[in-house]
């Protein structure tokens, strides 16, 4: 088999506009196990977006938008759902800015040699097949959008605003997060922007230009997100796998309180997540237990065990079709930096 034979079939991103979940996730709520977290979840999501006072920060790890959610967060930003992202730099650079550049995710499968795709630089995700010339061609990218400014340290909420920019004027692919994000004012963050093609992209960037280039700022990162978290005071966590967004968000509670702020708990928070709790980990620990650090209260909170590809567009689509994003202020987070 050669090269184009694996990489047929590109990933379809779903678009919860074209489906209302509202009727099964209320059945769901009559129901047990997982089936009602997930309703109880939606409830919260859709009480997050009804409180005019609440600032909700979607955190993404995985991948996901490789899978076919990359539509729902582009929709989320879009039509006002969430006021802040904090991602990996996988789902921004590789899966999400990627796709803008006009590249596919392919649906695969996981029963291959893999030491075959490694000769035809394909590159694998579970079932899913990335063409690795084509994410040395984004890394490229990011070298090219790092070379045009001024040397100096950025907070990647600055420098993925960059992205934003450069896609407004060049972009294959007319709608993706970063675009989206850039258009409507709301920061996006990745406290470990270079685990990511940004992070080759960023090496090329500084090796060419050792004495003068462009590096990334995480406590930058930290700050920015801290401060939006003491303007928003009332805020809500969307989160999407857990890890390190996840901890840098509900981080933003204790550096408030270190900084001399007063930032109540995160108000609301929902996790999907497939993370076990036994070791002490799930993900930066269960939201229940993230209450004993001062991060999250636990009077709104729900965790859905679940593969967040079979449940998040459930959820988003029962949010939206709920329609209280309607009512909501454009926060507009990124204007104030």
């Amino acid at each position: 088999m050669k090269k184009r034979d694996y990489l047929k079939t590109p990933v379809e991103h779903i678009d919860i506009k074209l489906f209302n979940s509202v009727d099964i996730i209320d059945a769901m709520r009559r129901m047990s196990f997982s089936a009602r977290d997930l309703a109880q979840a939606a409830d919260i999501y859709d009480r997050m977006l009804r409180d005019k006072d609440c600032a909700i920060i979607l955190t993404i790890a995985g991948s996901t938008s490789a899978a076919g959610c990359m539509q729902i967060y582009i929709d989320l930003i879009k039509h006002n759902m969430v006021d802040v992202v904090v991602a990996t730099g996988a789902t921004i650079v590789d899966m999400d800015f990627f796709e803008a550049l006009g590249f596919k995710h392919y649906q695969g499968t996981s029963y291959v040699d893999d030491r075959t795709l490694r000769k035809l630089y394909i590159d694998r995700i579970y079932d899913t097949f990335i063409d690795e010339e084509e994410l040395q061609a984004c890394d490229k990218t990011i070298t090219e959008i790092a070379d045009s400014l001024p040397p100096g340290p950025y907070s990647s909420r600055e420098f993925i605003h960059e992205m934003g920019r450069y896609l407004a004027r060049h972009a294959t692919e007319k709608e993706s997060l970063v675009q989206v994000a850039y258009e409507k004012n709301v920061p996006i963050f990745c406290p470990a922007f270079s685990d990511s093609s940004a992070g080759f992209g960023l090496v090329l960037h500084q090796h060419q230009r050792p004495k003068k280039h462009v590096s990334i700022d995480a406590v930058k990162d930290f700050r920015e997100l801290t401060m939006i978290k003491v303007k928003a005071e009332t805020s809500g966590l969307l989160i999407i796998g857990g890890g390190v967004p996840k901890n840098f968000a509900q981080d933003t509670v204790i550096c408030a309180e270190i900084l001399g702020f007063s930032a109540p708990m995160h108000k609301y928070a929902v996790q999907i997540t497939v993370a076990d709790v036994r070791d002490g980990a799930c993900s930066s620990s269960t939201l229940k237990e993230a209450t004993s650090w001062g991060k999250v209260d636990m009077s709104c909170e729900q965790m859905v065990f679940a593969e967040a590809t079979s449940v998040l567009p459930l959820l988003t689509s029962y949010a939206y079709h709920k329609g209280n994003w309607k009512k909501r202020k454009k926060r507009q987070f990124a204007k104030i930096f």
